[in-house]
């Protein structure tokens, strides 16, 4: 692969509420892409998936009902179901750097089950644009998707919002710079620092 072309993931999770420490992860979906590192050009999906899995806690599968309400997905699709473990590392392995609007939100919950996710290049799609400078009330993934004509609707299901996200970075700022190169310029996160009371769990990235 050339010096500037890399390989991208954008990625997105669905959980059973907001605390990564009382809810988990239901469903996990990726897209991994290559694209230029210079000019942010997407140049082609290379691969994706999606993956659900069934939340095993007493707090996140009391929070079930109440998140439903925002993400749809019955508790029967999710029931007996468990991420692909070595196909998801798989993923996080072939990647240069990993996109997802509210990065933040997705990585405190993917980092407990894979925690070497946080040895990774992050960067995130909702900070990482001026949108308000841009002229959008709000960087709401929802919201710019309406301002740039790519849809007028948000499913809240993990593939479709990051179908829809890909779409979006691929788009123009209004000084004729690619929405992706932006956030490739304004640079990574810092790395996650979990809690304190958090046990820390051996690594298992590479199988």
């Amino acid at each position: 692969m050339s010096i500037q072309k890399k390989v991208g993931l954008v990625l997105d999770v669905e959980t059973t509420g907001l605390s990564p420490n009382e809810d988990e992860m239901i469903e996990l979906a990726m897209k991994l892409f290559s694209f230029n590192e210079l000019t942010g050009e997407v140049l082609e999906v290379i691969d994706e998936d999606t993956f659900l899995r069934e939340p095993m806690s007493t707090s996140a599968r009391r929070n079930y009902d109440h998140a439903y309400e925002v993400h749809g997905i019955p508790f029967e699709l999710v029931r007996g179901k468990s991420f692909y473990d070595v196909k998801i590392k798989t993923y996080f392995n072939h990647a240069n750097a990993v996109f997802a609007h509210n990065a933040s939100f997705d990585r405190s919950f993917l980092v407990r089950m894979y925690p070497d996710v946080n040895e990774l290049k992050w960067y995130c799609t909702m900070r990482g644009v001026a949108w308000k400078d841009y002229g959008m009330y709000n960087s709401k993934l929802l919201t710019l998707l309406k301002h740039h004509s790519i849809s007028d609707f948000q499913s809240h299901r993990a593939m479709d919002d990051i179908t829809y996200l890909l779409e979006l970075i691929k788009k123009q700022n209004p000084y004729g710079d690619l929405y992706l190169q932006e956030i490739l310029k304004r640079g990574p996160m810092r790395k996650y620092k979990p809690a304190a009371k958090q046990v820390k769990r051996k690594s298992a990235f590479n199988i």
